[in-house]
């Protein structure tokens, strides 16, 4: 599904069990979506003592109960992952879903991931510099078959990850960055760069006030792109909506309103959330499938 080359898609909480979830992962590949998603966290926000379920299992029976929509994590995190153990499960998730995997990586926060694993929070400095070891290592496994890697925070000793991924030279990334160095990064290592806004959680934005926010923050991933010696265009920009951004699912005028305004600020993808019974994310299933399938 497209409108003027732009790509749908839609994130799905890991949160039903699979006997309920099979069929809205199914549902989601109907309706012509281009991707869906699902957050990679072992709890969520006021969701923790709900129902919750792992990522990659998720996305491993979600690859198996589809055959053509893409599947990634927005986002998995250095939080409580290590990039060895973590590219084994992202080559085996390539191969079951036969090289439909994206991986969206990003910094993490100071939410229940950071602390879970009986650690501290680390600060800001630290989380920026893991995540640029993590993107940096895991770029190297998904790559080659053998690997050694000695950095800061993460090591590999001949490390193995045969027979590698599907794709090549590997699964493309999705990098979330708001700051320089994310967005270096994404220009560096991305083929996608994704953002949710600009973090502030001071009120929600509408489509126009939105996309101006997101269009500003395309400007300085192009000039990260041209400092990194790359094509501006070669990088896909996805913008998720439903927190801080408004999706504009209220009706079909609406959505394709809001469409094609970050459209216009320079988006290629643009992803919402699977309507809920209850917030967050509330919607209506009936009403989402009308909108949804407005621009096919």
């Amino acid at each position: 599904m497209c409108n003027e080359h732009l790509r749908l898609g839609a994130v799905i909480l890991p949160e039903a069990r699979w006997t309920d979830a099979a069929s809205t992962w199914r549902l989601a590949e109907d309706l012509g979506l281009d991707h869906a998603w699902t957050y990679d966290h072992l709890a969520w926000r006021n969701l923790r003592d709900s129902s919750w379920f792992g990522a990659v299992p998720t996305l491993t029976a979600a690859a198996a109960a589809t055959t053509r929509i893409r599947l990634g994590t927005l986002v998995s995190s250095p939080n409580f992952r290590h990039p060895v153990p973590f590219a084994k499960e992202v080559v085996t998730l390539d191969d079951v879903s036969g090289g439909r995997f994206t991986l969206g990586i990003g910094a993490g926060a100071t939410g229940w991931d950071a602390s879970m694993l009986g650690q501290s929070p680390w600060p800001l400095s630290e989380r920026t510099a893991r995540f640029a070891e993590f993107v940096q290592l895991m770029d190297e496994l998904l790559r080659h078959p053998e690997v050694s890697f000695r950095g800061r925070f993460y090591s590999a000793d001949e490390a193995r990850t045969y027979p590698g991924c599907v794709q090549r030279p590997r699964v493309p990334f999705v990098i979330a960055a708001r700051g320089p160095r994310g967005m270096g990064l994404a220009a560096r290592y991305g083929r996608t760069w994704v953002t949710t806004g600009d973090g502030s959680g001071e009120g929600s934005l509408g489509a126009e006030d939105g996309a101006a926010l997101v269009a500003k923050q395309i400007a300085e991933l192009q000039g990260a792109c041209r400092r990194s010696g790359r094509d501006p265009q070669s990088l896909d920009r996805m913008v998720v909506t439903g927190g801080r951004l408004q999706s504009g699912l209220e009706s079909r005028d609406k959505f394709r309103e809001t469409v094609a305004l970050y459209a216009e600020a320079g988006i290629t993808d643009f992803v919402v959330h699977w309507p809920r019974p209850e917030e967050p994310y509330k919607g209506d299933l009936d009403r989402f499938q009308s909108v949804i399938t407005s621009l096919s």
